[in-house]
């Protein structure tokens, strides 16, 4: 196939076999999936114009994507990044024509949010014209995984499946999993957070090495639909480190640090379900995190050696990792409250 646009070709995953029961989906990219159907169904449905400008915050990967789509249609493309936006994907984000900003150094990433969604209105206020696309909090982006979806069907049509991935905006994991249930209720879902994430109620535990991008967040996200997901693990930096470097040296797949907490937490459940066939989303590239992971790999923990406590609620849990039960509960309806 001759694909239209460097970004239809870079959103289609791989699948790697990595053990009996466990299979990655590895992608260059995930979020583009999400941005390219979001983009595309706002110009079909006539809420954006070809040449309007798009505008959201993001940590890395969604700018990166939202670029992208708005080079594939011809938008233009603001960016508020976070600080932790490597040199690299800025410089690939400006020469793809969008425009940058990166608010002031925080000491934490909740402060890091919701400045950048500050930022964002205040921009807003000022150039009322431009779209927030709000990925964290607008269920267009769901869009976009029912595709993947339909591939993995296609690939394994009659696997008892459980797919494993960072929660993040939930957009991901809950599109790749609204879509298999519809023909297969029994798939179930296991989302991965890291300690300090408010998503399933780990704020109180700090990490020092700060929250893993991408897979938690410190400010509440509407498209996390609690409902989706079976059981949860939270991981902290060291363990997902870890993971990350055991799925390069053991499978030589080179991937980001969501992918390697998730790799833990899929072998863990592999092994507890040998019966199912677990599929571990791969996000990303492990690009952007050279200096922070792969430079570091002596520090790296034995995979063998490690294992979660089981725990009964979010309220028992505690570092370096932690499993529990969600049973497809909804959320609890004082969480946002605490959140905020």
């Amino acid at each position: 196939m001759i694909h239209p646009h460097i970004a239809d070709a870079l959103k289609v995953p791989d699948l790697v076999r990595l053990a009996d029961g466990l299979v990655l989906i590895r992608f260059e990219s995930m979020k583009i999936y999400s941005a390219l159907a979001a983009v595309r169904h706002l110009l079909e449905r006539g809420t954006i114009r070809p040449g309007q400008t798009l505008i959201d915050s993001s940590s890395g990967i969604y700018a990166y994507a939202l670029a992208l789509a708005c080079h594939r249609y011809g938008m233009h493309c603001h960016i508020v990044a976070s600080t932790t936006v490597d040199t690299a994907t800025r410089a690939q984000l400006e020469i793809l024509g969008a425009t940058v900003e990166q608010v002031s150094p925080s000491k934490n990433l909740k402060l890091d949010q919701e400045l950048r969604v500050r930022r964002v209105r205040e921009i807003l206020a000022e150039h009322p014209d431009r779209h927030w696309m709000r990925q964290y909090h607008d269920d267009i982006h769901y869009l976009g995984y029912h595709e993947v979806a339909d591939r993995i069907t296609t690939a394994f049509p009659r696997a008892p499946l459980t797919v494993v991935g960072g929660v993040g905006s939930g957009a991901s994991t809950g599109g790749l999993v609204e879509r298999l249930r519809a023909t297969d209720p029994s798939v179930r879902l296991v989302g991965v957070q890291p300690f300090g994430s408010v998503t399933f109620g780990s704020q109180d535990h700090h990490d020092p090495e700060a929250i893993i991008a991408g897979i938690g967040s410190s400010i509440v996200f509407d498209n996390v639909r609690h409902h989706l997901y079976d059981a949860l693990h939270w991981l902290d930096f060291t363990h997902a480190m870890s993971g990350t470097v055991a799925l390069l040296r053991e499978h030589a797949v080179f991937a980001g640090l969501s992918t390697g907490a998730g790799y833990l937490a899929a072998t863990h459940e592999a092994r507890r379900h040998p019966d199912r066939l677990h599929l571990l989303i791969g996000a990303d590239t492990g690009h952007r995190y050279v200096e922070r992971v792969f430079a570091r790999h002596t520090e790296a923990l034995d995979p063998a050696a490690l294992k979660p406590l089981e725990v009964s609620g979010p309220e028992r849990m505690a570092m370096p990792w932690s499993t529990m039960s969600w049973r497809r509960a909804a959320c609890p309806a004082d969480w946002k409250e605490r959140a905020a």
